[in-house]
């Protein structure tokens, strides 16, 4: 895909925001030629002393160099440490499936960057994405090393979010302010994401920050809990990355007291602020599936307990005859019933009712008296739909975000690595 420009989602969002300077965090992005020539690869942050770091990671069996890296530094980190952190990525290359040359130009990378900053290597947290199995040219980012902390400033988040994108389309970036107490806080961070999406406790590559003070554990907890309500409610194809990387880090230079655990009053206030970003970061992922043209949201309603919720909702969305009739705008309820059916859920076909948006479709076990195939049709012509699913047995409920299934994606993943 070298030298073509990719064609823009119709479902990207009109600009990139305006995201605001968090105290105590620094960006910069380079040209470094990973694998291609003429377009920024390398993305730095560098977080200040006193600041917290948290962190989710995909749980794949055969998870990057990269990966392992950062689960052994953040669990290795204690309170109080000296130094301050950064986090090092690249596009281009996901350093996955290479063996022990992974973890040499992750050490190598990492330690340039830590030489540079002036902190422990530990630190350092890196993450790599693109293509997998190819070894990395490590030493092509540290030679970019001294050009990004000279070039580390304030207001180049949205350089770092355009170094980590692949396949993107578009560069994702979210921001939310809240008051804690009477104080204003920060929260903003950005994504990439597009194809080889099915997360597994996290998901593509996603940095947040903020200029609130909280301790590490509440602000683990935190994070692990809201990225499996947004990131973890998200698929494009139901592949699951080697990659997937979402490290949050907290300055602690807002003006007041740390929220030192979760049963601090103000964490409530924290974390819906943290899952407005988190969720606006995910949909824009979604938004900007390999292909998509249709953005869907699943609900799902009335299942015997929220796994089997999650389970009916990923059935439908990770199917593929469901994924394809929404791309051809074929309201074919069939599929859905289809998906439902083999998901492993409890559900009973006399149960079971089916909606587009508030459109009753399916009940009893058959068509509704009420519907008529036109008005389906037509609700199918829009850019985002919501496909409803009451299962009729108990209390349980989940939510999913998906896209539809276009030639387009065969194209993309065909010329990934050309």
């Amino acid at each position: 895909m070298a030298g073509k420009a990719p064609l823009v989602s119709p479902l990207a969002p009109a600009a990139f925001p305006a995201l605001p300077a968090i105290d105590g965090v620094r960006f910069a992005a380079a040209e470094a030629g990973v694998r291609y020539q003429g377009r920024l690869d390398v993305m730095l942050a560098e977080v200040a002393p006193g600041a917290t770091i948290a962190g989710v990671f995909t749980r794949s069996a055969t998870r990057s160099g990269p990966v392992l890296w950062c689960e052994e530094k953040l669990a290795a980190l204690r309170d109080g440490e000296p130094g301050g952190f950064a986090v090092l990525v690249n596009s281009g290359n996901a350093n996955a499936f290479t063996g022990n040359a992974g973890r040499t130009a992750v050490e190598a990378t990492a330690s340039a960057a830590a030489e540079t900053l002036g902190i422990p290597a530990g630190h350092v947290f890196v993450a790599s994405t693109g293509v997998i199995g190819e070894p990395l040219k490590a030493e092509r980012i540290v030679a970019a090393m001294q050009g990004l902390r000279d070039g580390l400033a304030a207001d180049a988040a949205e350089r770092a979010a355009r170094a980590i994108m692949t396949t993107d389309t578009f560069p994702k970036g979210a921001v939310a302010r809240v008051e804690l107490d009477g104080v204003p806080v920060t929260i903003m961070g950005f994504a990439k994401g597009s194809g080889m999406i099915a997360p597994d406790m996290a998901t593509m590559l996603v940095f947040l920050f903020t200029d609130a003070a909280v301790a590490r554990g509440p602000l683990q907890a935190a994070v692990a809990r809201t990225a499996d309500a947004t990131f973890n409610c998200i698929t494009v194809d139901g592949d699951t990355s080697t990659s997937d990387t979402l490290l949050m880090a907290a300055t602690g230079r807002a003006a007041m007291p740390p929220i030192a655990d979760a049963a601090d009053p103000r964490m409530p206030v924290f974390a819906a602020a943290l899952e407005e970003v988190m969720r606006d970061l995910a949909l824009q992922v979604v938004r900007d599936g390999e292909g998509a043209t249709k953005l869907v949201e699943i609900r799902v309603t009335g299942a015997e307990s929220a796994a089997d919720a999650r389970r009916v909702g990923l059935s439908i969305a990770n199917s593929p005859l469901v994924k394809t009739a929404v791309a051809g705008e074929d309201p074919n309820w069939g599929r859905i019933v289809m998906a439902v059916g083999k998901s492993g859920a409890a559900a009973d076909r006399d149960r079971l009712s089916i909606r587009f948006g508030d459109i009753l479709v399916a009940e009893k076990g058959w068509v509704a008296p009420s519907y008529r195939e036109a008005d389906g049709a037509a609700y199918m012509k829009r850019a985002e739909l919501v496909l409803g699913v009451d299962l009729g047995l108990g209390t349980g409920e989940a939510t999913i975000w998906t896209c539809d299934l276009t030639h387009r994606y065969i194209e993309i993943n065909a010329d990934y690595r050309s």
